[in-house]
């Protein structure tokens, strides 16, 4: 068994994460990438695809969750239909283990060792993607399964979109990568509502009533839309720059080299349904 420091190594070189990344467990984006995996993980709402489950929660993990961490290795462990991959399993139970995850000992085999983790997720989930290169999520199932309250949130982005003339699935995209649709979500940089808009973008976009969602949402196509313009109407640009400010977008010419960025692209184009129409370039 390789020892847990090395592991944290691992997990500061391969996932940007923080040796202190149980402090950001609750963050809203990592709670909606938790959900979202659960649901493939489980085939709650869409087909059940332990695949698309891993990606969901690599995502999270990308964002310093232990709880990603140990979900990836407790699908590896026990997942029905996936081969056998105890040390794998065993090496992001561990991981999660030395970030703070007391429910990564369950599914650790002591039986077996641990595997060197390599760069990312992405070797993970080859065998699960799509013939674009990422794995499908059905929106309209997953949506039919939500609460009552976010199922209207999702009718209200549709229509609103058409006034301000943005892409209602893309602006769907944004809202359930940001919150799964929570209107009261909070992070710990003080984003808000929805959207999950900062108080500097509220106030840029006269939003008064932040968890008000239907206000949220109005100041968020706002943005969008304004961004749309901003960078040609190339989607990727405009979510880069909803997660990490059109000024890194600028400073790198493209999408920023951040992990959390990247992943956080790829999956606002996954749910939006055009990671077949566009092709995925990262600096």
């Amino acid at each position: 068994m390789k020892p847990f420091p090395r592991l944290l190594l691992l997990a500061t070189a391969f996932f940007g994460v923080s040796v202190h990344a149980a402090q950001f467990l609750e963050a809203p984006r990592v709670q909606a990438a938790l959900e979202q995996g659960l649901a493939a993980e489980r085939g709650k709402g869409v087909g059940r695809n332990p695949w698309l489950a891993i990606r969901l929660y690599c995502d999270a993990a990308t964002m310093g969750s232990p709880e990603g961490f140990m979900r990836i290795g407790r699908v590896l462990a026990i997942s029905p239909g996936l081969p056998r991959k105890p040390e794998l399993a065993n090496a992001y139970l561990a991981m999660a283990a030395s970030l703070g995850s007391e429910d990564a000992l369950r599914y650790y085999d002591a039986r077996h060792g641990n595997a060197e983790l390599q760069g990312d997720c992405d070797a993970l989930t080859g065998t699960g993607y799509t013939e674009s290169g990422e794995a499908a999520f059905n929106m309209a199932a997953y949506l039919s399964k939500q609460p009552i309250e976010q199922q209207r949130i999702a009718r209200l982005i549709h229509k609103l979109a058409p006034k301000y003339q943005v892409d209602a699935s893309f602006v769907l995209a944004i809202a359930l990568a940001e919150s799964n649709l929570n209107p009261v979500a909070v992070s710990p940089k003080n984003a808000q509502g929805v959207m999950q808009l900062i108080p500097a973008t509220q106030e840029r976009f006269g939003v008064r009533q932040p968890f008000d969602p239907e206000r949220n949402i109005m100041g968020a196509m706002a943005y969008i839309r304004w961004l749309e313009r901003r960078f040609a109407g190339d989607w990727r640009l405009v979510a880069a720059a909803y997660n990490a400010g059109e000024g890194a977008v600028d400073r790198h010419a493209g999408i920023p080299p951040y992990a959390e960025t990247q992943q956080y692209v790829r999956r606002v184009m996954r749910f939006a349904g055009m990671a077949a129409k566009e092709t995925m370039r990262f600096n």
